[in-house]
């Protein structure tokens, strides 16, 4: 396992080389290796954007030779878009997008830590030109009516033989709309907030509500079991529409 000394010597390794590349404006570390320190762990990736001149993105995504010389890459996948995701040799993993600084403009993300730059470069390429919009939280008779409904079609669907499409529809989409419903039923104790991805450290913004999600996931072959331990969780801290409780207490 690494540690976060080798996480953050990883970045400048890569800092350095891109010293040496005239196409290369730009490193900027995010999350964990970004403005967050005080996260990284031993279970922390890599998560960076790298800004280059425009009309040479291509060049860094089909040549690592910029990664490489800070370490051996066993292990690339091009996502859609800007994504770059690398494995070195050592296990640390990266994931990354390649931007000019025109597209990095247009770019959604939470303000970043300059690892390394050209020195004509500004320091503001590292925070975002439009701030990201917290998700709004649907009031909590829409939740309680969308989750009665997922769980309601999943059983019908289980019951049907379709195990799949009713485990996703109970232990994920129900879930979902559970995970929204947490504000409304505990206070959120203070940890970063993703805004792109409403379920990261729910465990520590959210430990009460956290503390059930194993009986609300209890796999593939419990699906029922899984909608009756939500079905009685709502049930104790809401008034539930009684014709559609007893709906779903049938097919159960």
């Amino acid at each position: 396992m690494n540690t976060p000394d080798d996480l953050l010597n990883r970045l400048d390794a890569i800092g350095r080389s891109l010293a040496n590349h005239a196409d290369a404006l730009a490193l900027i570390g995010l999350g964990s290796v970004g403005r967050e320190l005080d996260r990284l762990d031993e279970f922390s990736d890599l998560d960076f954007f790298l800004v280059v001149r425009p009309g040479t993105k291509e060049r860094f995504f089909t040549n690592l030779d910029w990664l490489e010389a800070a370490a051996p890459v066993v292990f690339r996948y091009r996502g859609p878009g800007a994504g770059l995701h690398v494995l070195f040799t050592d296990g640390i993993y990266a994931e990354m997008a390649i931007f000019t600084v025109a597209e990095l403009g247009n770019a959604g993300y939470t303000p970043g830590r300059i690892v390394w730059k050209q020195p004509w470069v500004s320091e503001s390429v590292a925070a975002p030109s439009r701030t990201p919009p917290a998700p709004a939280t649907p009031p909590v008779e829409q939740l309680l009516g969308e989750i009665l409904c997922n769980l309601h079609v999943g059983l019908l669907r289980f019951r049907r033989g379709e195990r799949l499409a009713a485990a996703r529809e109970i232990q994920l989409y129900a879930v979902d709309r559970l995970l929204e419903l947490a504000a409304h039923l505990e206070p959120e104790q203070a940890a970063a907030r993703d805004p792109f991805a409403r379920m990261r450290r729910f465990e520590q913004r959210f430990p009460q509500m956290a503390a059930h999600l194993a009986g609300f996931q209890q796999g593939y072959d419990r699906t029922p079991q899984s909608a009756a331990a939500m079905l009685d969780f709502l049930a104790a801290r809401f008034p539930l529409n009684e014709a559609m409780v007893a709906a779903i207490r049938e097919l159960l």
